[in-house]
């Protein structure tokens, strides 16, 4: 819902909840808090004198100067009651996650994630059980990163527990406590450190973590193929995937879940491409075919991961014509001209012509070893042409065949439709309807002379 706002940060020092002296920071009005709707659920929940706080990634990414996407509220209060001061107030109230103490607030069609404060009382490596509790910092302790654990009061005070404000200055990723531990306690930690690292990170990784992440490699065995799934597409979406990926795999977790990724050098040419190669604002980076770029041209392989990592049919369906179109698919070419260039265009799509072409012209600059700017040019005009032109629709349908040719219902509707076509793609998609009819009357229904 928000958008990049300016922010400053002011440190002064003063006693945080739970009686802990903490570095409190004043974060300006940010338009997602004075909103009539984040105001009407802050209202809701204080009605009976709780404290509330915004919890998370809305602070850290405000302080950030970043756009704030998912607003989550903490509260002391247990889900019961947070349920009932929503429906009092007039707001819509989803159980979502009552074991976990989450409630989705419901106001003027934005959603809120609101979470009555926990602490851990047992883990297993996947998933916690927790208790409720009245304290900030003990809630603040059981996240995973100290930029994390930031919380803010709906007048911009901001509680820090565990120095991820410095934290967050120095763009460090660093656990909330000793990192084997709480890794043991969730193994997904892992990649979200990564994770982190790529898209809040500067410098090298924080030396503990990445060591305690290299011990605990293994357990990554015990996670279920979704969360690695969504774990590694948001990795790839990093501004500098290549750079994440050669992390993991010095600390032998990239073979644990993505031993498919040979090609690095083809991914990192590919993300160059997307954002500092090729400037348009039709290109944005894209998770799925930077996954394409990475691994290698194996059809079975590639369908093998996407069932390992529980990929949607279209997701699988895109992963494998990028990195091991099926035999017989067109296959992008920059040199063709123009007529050349549209007819490839109709036949794969735009969409699929411009993925198809930004892999290929990433593996051709890894596999040249020095740019060509001839075949870049080449690449561009190709790329602007399936951004730019619009394929026609065939002129002639079905009813036409049936209604001007008298050709009755059956199979060979369809066989002279593909005629049809066949003959308006030679000629450059210049004959109409008429022409089509005509053409068909003159070679007859079984394609020879009438």
């Amino acid at each position: 819902m928000a958008t990049e706002h300016d922010t400053t940060i002011r440190l002064i020092p003063a006693t945080g909840a739970g009686g802990a002296r903490t570095a409190v920071g004043q974060l300006s009005p940010q338009p997602w808090m004075r909103d009539a709707r984040t105001a009407a659920v802050i209202a809701a929940l204080s009605a009976g004198g709780a404290e509330v706080r915004f919890v998370g990634g809305c602070v850290r990414d405000a302080l950030l100067h970043r756009a704030v996407k998912d607003v989550d509220i903490a509260t002391p209060e247990t889900p019961d009651v947070v349920i009932r001061r929503l429906e009092d107030a007039g707001l819509r109230a989803v159980p979502t996650g009552l074991d976990h103490g989450t409630v989705t607030a419901v106001a003027d069609g934005m959603s809120f994630e609101v979470t009555t404060l926990r602490r851990d009382v047992a883990t297993d490596g996947r998933h916690a059980e927790v208790a409720f509790t009245d304290s900030f910092r003990e809630d603040a302790a059981r996240r995973d990163f100290t930029m994390n654990a930031l919380s803010a009061t709906p007048d911009g005070a901001v509680y820090d527990y565990f120095d991820g404000l410095a934290d967050l200055a120095a763009r460090k990723v660093r656990f909330v406590g000793r990192p084997q531990q709480r890794i043991r306690e969730d193994y997904l930690r892992i990649l979200r450190f990564f994770r982190f690292h790529a898209h809040y990170g500067a410098g090298a990784p924080d030396h503990e973590a990445l060591k305690a992440c290299g011990m605990e490699a293994a357990g990554l065995a015990r996670l279920s193929g979704e969360r690695v799934r969504d774990e590694l597409l948001k990795i790839l979406a990093a501004p500098q995937p290549a750079e994440a990926l050669l992390e993991m795999r010095g600390e032998r977790v990239l073979e644990q879940v993505l031993p498919e990724a040979v090609h690095i050098g083809r991914l990192r040419t590919l993300a160059w491409i997307e954002t500092a190669g090729l400037r348009r604002e039709w290109l944005t980076p894209d998770p799925l075919r930077r996954l394409a770029a990475v691994v290698e041209n194996d059809r079975p392989a590639v369908l093998a991961l996407a069932e390992r990592l529980r990929l949607s049919n279209d997701q699988r369906d895109r992963l494998a014509d990028l990195a091991a179109p099926a035999a017989g698919s067109p296959e992008p070419e920059p040199a063709l001209d123009d007529a050349g260039l549209r007819r490839l265009a109709y036949g794969l799509g735009n969409a699929r012509l411009r993925d198809r072409a930004l892999v290929l012209w990433a593996a051709e600059r890894v596999a040249q070893g020095h740019p060509d700017s001839r075949r870049t040019g080449l690449w561009i005009r190709l790329l602007d042409f399936a951004a730019e032109w619009t394929p026609p629709t065939l002129p002639l349908q079905g009813r036409d065949v049936l209604a001007d040719l008298g050709v009755p219902p059956g199979p060979q509707v369809g066989e002279l439709l593909r005629r049809a076509e066949a003959l308006w793609l030679a000629e450059d998609f210049r004959p109409d309807r008429a022409d089509l009819l005509r053409r068909l009357r003159e070679t007859g229904p079984a394609g020879g002379a009438g």
